[in-house]
């Protein structure tokens, strides 16, 4: 992003308990169970949620059977982890509908030879926002952050069964000041939940209160004008009985907020072979960790594709005028250090592994309580970054 002297920017989060999130984490976590059959499973599981319904699309290659049982158990599962027990959406008896087919034969064969799944774009990107206690070392833009760790905090304390009356379905939104580059305030706060119809919109208001204030740094609370909790007054009907949901539609949620570019492509439910996902968090993970190596002091990345071919067509760095070195070295230097190709992509962040489920939530990057398990989140290439430039 361009910087400007003063400016404000806003992001939002949506809740694990979201319609749309919980077509992410429906196909996530069907994905793992393919990936902890066979780690080399071809994945790609489209999940649409309405009132008392569940469809599941897609195309899969597995050597092992996975019988429609074993996938209807495990998106029971799944709804039931996301905590929804309602009338009209309910783990128990909601009725799920699986189109899973297998894989096409002409993407397989593109796969097969180590290319790209498909063409496309991906961006990563980092920043250091110097946001203070627990966020050193996430580097990314602010806004996104803070609306994450709003709802995860409460999410966790609703299923340790700490926030009586607050329902699964929730949304963030956190708009920064910005001076020449820093994000140094808050100047609004929004934060919707679906409740009970015992809890009056002020009984919400105080129920989040406390999230707000833990996760935003020291002196940042907004005037109470500009802090909005369920600002239609009620929100008792939510989930899919309210809104209908689809896996990959809270694309910048899952990114950078709107703060960096995105390739229009979604993550959930994708196998590592499809470079939606593996592409998109390789650059961050380079991004990541040319800003920990004090190269930049925030960086974009861009790497293309096409399907069926193994090396990417290009690879694209931007850090806004921080850097310390050319930005063509560092992308000639990327290059020679790390194998680009989605084969070596998935061999050096490890990526065959049933890991997906816990980024179906919150946000794909920048996580705290997952970075040992998010290897794209490791800067583990910073000596190697600093000896090669």
């Amino acid at each position: 992003m361009t910087e400007k002297e003063k400016y404000l920017f806003t992001s939002e989060s949506v809740s694990e308990g979201h319609p749309d999130k919980l077509c992410d984490r429906i196909s996530d976590s069907l994905l793992d169970y393919y990936v902890s059959k066979d780690a080399n499973s071809r994945v790609a599981i489209e999940t649409m949620v309405t009132t008392n319904k569940v469809f599941l699309a897609g195309e899969v290659r597995c050597s092992e059977n996975v019988s429609n049982a074993e996938i209807k158990n495990e998106v029971r599962k799944a709804i039931k982890d996301v905590g929804y027990e309602q009338e009209n959406f309910h783990w128990a008896n909601v009725e799920i509908m699986n189109n899973i087919h297998a894989q096409s034969t002409d993407i397989a064969m593109g796969v097969d030879v180590n290319g790209a799944g498909d063409q496309g774009i991906m961006f990563g990107y980092a920043k250091d926002e110097h946001l203070g206690d627990g966020y050193e070392d996430h580097l990314m833009p602010a806004a996104i952050s803070l609306s994450h760790r709003i709802l995860e905090n409460m999410a966790k304390d609703r299923k340790a069964g700490k926030l009586e009356g607050i329902m699964p379905d929730s949304k963030s939104q956190v708009t920064l000041e910005y001076h020449n580059g820093k994000a140094v305030r808050a100047d609004a706060i929004v934060v919707s939940t679906q409740h009970s119809e015992e809890l009056s919109q002020g009984d919400v208001r105080e129920i989040v209160r406390p999230y707000v204030l833990d996760v935003l740094p020291d002196g940042w609370m907004v005037d109470e004008d500009k802090f909005f909790v369920n600002p239609t007054g009620k929100f008792v009907i939510g989930g899919p009985d309210g809104d209908t949901g689809l896996t990959g539609r809270k694309i910048i949620v899952d990114t950078y907020g709107g703060y960096a570019p995105h390739g229009g492509g979604a993550f959930s439910g994708k196998d590592a072979t499809k470079v939606d996902r593996s592409a998109a968090y390789m650059s961050r993970y380079l991004a990541k960790n040319i800003v920990a190596s004090g190269v930049a002091k925030e960086c974009l990345i861009q790497l293309s594709y096409a399907i069926g071919v193994a090396k990417p067509l290009s690879v694209f760095v931007d850090c806004n005028k921080t850097a310390e070195v050319d930005e063509e070295k560092l992308a000639k230097v990327l290059n020679e250090v790390v194998d680009l190709s989605p084969k070596g992509i998935i061999t050096h962040l490890n990526l065959n592994r049933p890991i997906y489920t816990p980024t179906s939530a919150y946000g794909h990057f920048g996580r705290f309580a997952e970075k040992d398990l998010f290897s794209w989140e490791k800067t583990d290439l910073v000596e190697t970054l600093k000896k090669n430039l």
